[in-house]
């Protein structure tokens, strides 16, 4: 796996960059061709913490985790074992039929172990491009970059649709007239 590592408000050194190197090794059994894909990792200092953000663009999926440590190497380390989680909880998803057949670079053989604020803006945007997929599709999707809503194209009926994680435990769908 390539890496891509920059810091913001922060010197990223050789020591540190072998280390992110060496950590991410980690997770490279869980892809089938690991040499391909490029990792780009974002060290920055928030206060006293260091804040550690790992972006995996892969062909159909796109794996993102971030953690924050008073020490760096810690947040490293928190962030890699946050991606590995994602890859492991998600297992059964991607394992799927219709799913194993989209994101042919994982490998799925492994063994399982689990006050308002009324002056709010808009405080960042984000442009997205709207992938087709089915809704077991989008619901993998967001597991993998640890959100809450997932927006996308349905690729049964082309609309574009929100599923989000309801506070039960279940998944909820919102869609258009």
């Amino acid at each position: 796996m390539k890496c891509e590592i920059h810091g913001r408000k922060f010197e990223v050194t050789d020591s540190i960059s072998s280390y992110v190197e060496s950590k991410l090794k980690k997770i490279e059994k869980y892809f089938n061709n690991p040499e391909e894909l490029n990792a780009k990792v974002v060290i920055r200092q928030s206060g006293v913490n260091y804040v550690v953000e790992v972006t995996i663009p892969a062909t159909k999926l796109l794996l993102r985790a971030e953690d924050s440590n008073k020490d760096v190497y810690a947040s490293i380390d928190l962030v890699v074992d946050k991606i590995e989680r994602q890859i492991r909880k998600n297992k059964t998803r991607i394992n799927r039929k219709n799913a194993k057949e989209k994101v042919i670079e994982f490998i799925t053989e492994f063994e399982q172990k689990e006050e308002e604020n009324d002056k709010s803006e808009i405080v960042k945007r984000k442009s997205i491009e709207l992938k087709p997929m089915n809704e077991e599709e989008a619901i993998l999707q967001m597991n993998l970059i640890d959100h809450e809503f997932f927006v996308f194209k349905n690729s049964e009926n082309g609309e574009v649709e929100v599923v989000y994680k309801r506070k039960d435990g279940n998944y909820g769908l919102i869609s258009s007239k």
